[in-house]
Protein backbone atom coordinates (compact mmCIF):
# COMPACT_ATOMS: atom_id res chain seq x y z
CA UNK A 1 0.00 0.00 0.00
CA UNK A 2 1.40 3.38 -0.90
CA UNK A 3 1.93 5.98 1.80
CA UNK A 4 -0.49 8.32 0.00
CA UNK A 5 -3.20 5.65 -0.21
CA UNK A 6 -2.63 4.64 3.43
CA UNK A 7 -2.85 8.26 4.54
CA UNK A 8 -6.08 8.69 2.57
CA UNK A 9 -7.60 5.71 4.36
CA UNK A 10 -6.56 6.99 7.78
CA UNK A 11 -7.81 10.50 7.04
CA UNK A 12 -11.14 9.19 5.72
CA UNK A 13 -11.60 6.92 8.71
CA UNK A 14 -10.72 9.66 11.18
CA UNK A 15 -13.10 12.12 9.52
CA UNK A 16 -15.88 9.58 9.41
CA UNK A 17 -15.43 8.54 13.04
CA UNK A 18 -15.47 12.18 14.17
CA UNK A 19 -18.66 12.83 12.22
CA UNK A 20 -20.28 9.57 13.36
CA UNK A 21 -19.45 10.21 17.01
CA UNK A 22 -21.52 13.39 16.92
CA UNK A 23 -24.42 11.64 15.16
CA UNK A 24 -24.17 8.21 16.83
CA UNK A 25 -22.05 5.13 16.17
CA UNK A 26 -21.63 4.21 12.50
CA UNK A 27 -22.54 0.80 11.24
CA UNK A 28 -19.72 -1.33 9.92
CA UNK A 29 -21.13 -0.94 6.41
CA UNK A 30 -21.15 2.87 6.72
CA UNK A 31 -17.59 2.85 8.00
CA UNK A 32 -16.34 0.67 5.12
CA UNK A 33 -18.26 2.72 2.55
CA UNK A 34 -16.67 5.92 3.87
CA UNK A 35 -13.18 4.45 3.64
CA UNK A 36 -13.72 3.09 0.14
CA UNK A 37 -15.36 6.22 -1.24
CA UNK A 38 -12.45 8.35 -0.03
CA UNK A 39 -9.83 5.95 -1.32
CA UNK A 40 -11.54 5.52 -4.70
CA UNK A 41 -12.47 9.18 -5.25
CA UNK A 42 -9.47 9.80 -7.50
CA UNK A 43 -10.19 6.80 -9.77
CA UNK A 44 -10.97 7.16 -13.44
CA UNK A 45 -14.63 7.05 -14.56
CA UNK A 46 -13.87 3.83 -16.46
CA UNK A 47 -12.80 2.12 -13.24
CA UNK A 48 -15.67 3.41 -11.09
CA UNK A 49 -18.12 0.52 -11.73
CA UNK A 50 -15.44 -2.06 -10.86
CA UNK A 51 -14.39 -0.22 -7.70
CA UNK A 52 -17.99 0.28 -6.64
CA UNK A 53 -18.75 -3.44 -7.04
CA UNK A 54 -15.62 -4.32 -5.08
CA UNK A 55 -16.47 -1.89 -2.28
CA UNK A 56 -19.91 -3.51 -2.05
CA UNK A 57 -18.35 -6.99 -2.04
CA UNK A 58 -15.93 -6.03 0.74
CA UNK A 59 -18.72 -4.44 2.76
CA UNK A 60 -20.95 -7.53 2.46
CA UNK A 61 -17.97 -9.73 3.34
CA UNK A 62 -16.96 -7.83 6.46
CA UNK A 63 -20.52 -7.40 7.68
CA UNK A 64 -21.14 -11.11 7.08
CA UNK A 65 -18.03 -12.06 9.03
CA UNK A 66 -19.36 -10.29 12.12
CA UNK A 67 -21.07 -13.18 13.91
CA UNK A 68 -22.42 -13.87 17.36
CA UNK A 69 -20.24 -16.65 18.83
CA UNK A 70 -22.21 -19.87 19.25
CA UNK A 71 -19.83 -21.71 21.55
CA UNK A 72 -18.90 -24.06 18.70
CA UNK A 73 -15.52 -22.96 17.35
CA UNK A 74 -15.80 -25.03 14.18
CA UNK A 75 -19.26 -23.68 13.36
CA UNK A 76 -18.18 -20.11 14.12
CA UNK A 77 -15.12 -20.51 11.90
CA UNK A 78 -17.32 -21.64 9.00
CA UNK A 79 -19.81 -18.81 9.64
CA UNK A 80 -16.97 -16.28 9.32
CA UNK A 81 -15.16 -17.97 6.45
CA UNK A 82 -18.15 -18.41 4.15
CA UNK A 83 -18.67 -14.63 3.73
CA UNK A 84 -14.90 -14.24 3.32
CA UNK A 85 -14.86 -16.77 0.49
CA UNK A 86 -18.05 -15.30 -1.01
CA UNK A 87 -16.33 -11.91 -1.00
CA UNK A 88 -13.54 -13.37 -3.13
CA UNK A 89 -16.15 -14.82 -5.49
CA UNK A 90 -17.95 -11.48 -5.77
CA UNK A 91 -14.69 -9.65 -6.48
CA UNK A 92 -13.74 -12.24 -9.11
CA UNK A 93 -17.13 -11.82 -10.79
CA UNK A 94 -16.50 -8.08 -10.93
CA UNK A 95 -13.18 -8.52 -12.68
CA UNK A 96 -14.85 -10.90 -15.15
CA UNK A 97 -17.32 -8.11 -15.96
CA UNK A 98 -14.87 -5.24 -16.14
CA UNK A 99 -11.35 -6.59 -16.59
CA UNK A 100 -9.46 -6.74 -19.86
CA UNK A 101 -6.54 -9.06 -19.12
CA UNK A 102 -7.45 -12.60 -20.18
CA UNK A 103 -4.94 -14.18 -17.80
CA UNK A 104 -6.49 -12.31 -14.86
CA UNK A 105 -9.96 -13.35 -16.02
CA UNK A 106 -8.87 -17.01 -16.08
CA UNK A 107 -7.51 -16.60 -12.55
CA UNK A 108 -10.82 -15.04 -11.51
CA UNK A 109 -12.69 -18.04 -12.94
CA UNK A 110 -10.42 -20.38 -10.96
CA UNK A 111 -11.00 -18.31 -7.80
CA UNK A 112 -14.76 -18.67 -8.25
CA UNK A 113 -14.53 -22.44 -8.61
CA UNK A 114 -12.07 -23.03 -5.77
CA UNK A 115 -13.84 -20.71 -3.35
CA UNK A 116 -17.20 -22.39 -4.09
CA UNK A 117 -15.59 -25.78 -3.47
CA UNK A 118 -14.13 -24.61 -0.17
CA UNK A 119 -17.47 -23.18 0.97
CA UNK A 120 -19.08 -26.54 0.17
CA UNK A 121 -16.36 -28.48 2.02
CA UNK A 122 -16.65 -26.27 5.11
CA UNK A 123 -20.45 -26.49 5.23
CA UNK A 124 -20.35 -30.26 4.85
CA UNK A 125 -17.65 -30.56 7.53
CA UNK A 126 -19.93 -28.99 10.14
CA UNK A 127 -23.08 -30.78 8.96
CA UNK A 128 -24.78 -27.77 7.35
CA UNK A 129 -27.06 -28.28 4.36
CA UNK A 130 -25.81 -26.95 1.07
CA UNK A 131 -27.59 -23.98 -0.50
CA UNK A 132 -29.37 -24.55 -3.81
CA UNK A 133 -27.19 -24.50 -6.92
CA UNK A 134 -26.98 -21.28 -8.94
CA UNK A 135 -25.80 -20.71 -12.50
CA UNK A 136 -22.15 -19.85 -12.97
CA UNK A 137 -21.36 -16.19 -13.64
CA UNK A 138 -20.60 -15.09 -17.16
CA UNK A 139 -17.88 -12.79 -18.39
CA UNK A 140 -20.33 -10.63 -20.31
CA UNK A 141 -23.96 -9.77 -19.89
CA UNK A 142 -26.05 -12.64 -21.17
CA UNK A 143 -27.64 -12.07 -24.52
CA UNK A 144 -30.95 -13.49 -25.53
CA UNK A 145 -30.29 -16.98 -26.83
CA UNK A 146 -32.98 -18.30 -29.14
CA UNK A 147 -34.61 -21.56 -28.09
CA UNK A 148 -33.64 -24.52 -30.31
Amino acid sequence: MSVRFGFSLVAAAAGFVATATAAGAPSLAEYIAAICSAAFSSSSPDEAPFLSENASAMTRMLVGMEIKPSGDIDHDFVEMMVPHHQGAIDMAISVLRHGRNQQIKRLAQEIIITQQQEITAMRLAVGEPLPPSVPSPRQHSPRAIPDP
